[in-house]
Order: structure tokens, then sequence, then C-alpha cells
């Protein structure tokens, strides 16, 4: 499913226009990435959580030549866990 398929299954689900379906899934998703920026979880019961993990700086290797070891930088990675509810009805 893609964003203008979502936004049409929530205008016939909620009874919006699917402009303002996709105002509020547009306001949704700014202030879920507002809150990772600050580092902050989003906390949907039932649903899941967003949250921010640390990445520690480590080494690898080169894809393109394998002997070489390089350094990859420490990161920062935006997480999605499934909640209980979620994970049940996806189970059924």
């Amino acid at each position: 499913m893609n964003k203008a398929e979502l936004v049409a299954s929530m205008a016939e689900k909620s009874g919006l226009t699917k402009k303002d379906a996709e105002s509020a899934l547009n306001a949704f998703m700014e202030s879920v990435q507002d809150a990772l920026v600050k580092e902050e979880k989003v906390q949907l019961v039932g649903f899941g959580t967003f949250e921010v993990r640390h990445r520690k700086a480590r080494k690898g290797r080169n894809p393109r030549n394998p002997n070489e070891v390089i350094e990859i930088p420490a990161s920062k990675a935006p997480v999605f866990k499934a909640g209980k509810t979620l994970k049940e009805a996806v189970n059924k």
C-alpha cells in the first residue's frame, strides 16, 4: 500500500474527504518525525512504538575490496516496534 492508497482507505473508513485524510496523515507523520528528532518516544497503545536507537561506531569491510577495513561512524536510527494488538491481528 502506498501513501495515496492509505489516504483513500483512511478517507473511506473515517468519512473524511481525501484532502482532509491526507492532511491528517501528513500531520501525524510530521508529529512523529518532530518527536523522533527530539529523541522522544511515541507510544500508540495496541499499535506500536516509534523510537530512536543509537548505533555505535564500528569497523566493517569495504564491499568493493573485502580486504580493506573501513570505519563506520556512530549513527541514530528510527525504529518501530509493533504492539501486542497489531501483532495478534497480523498473526490471525
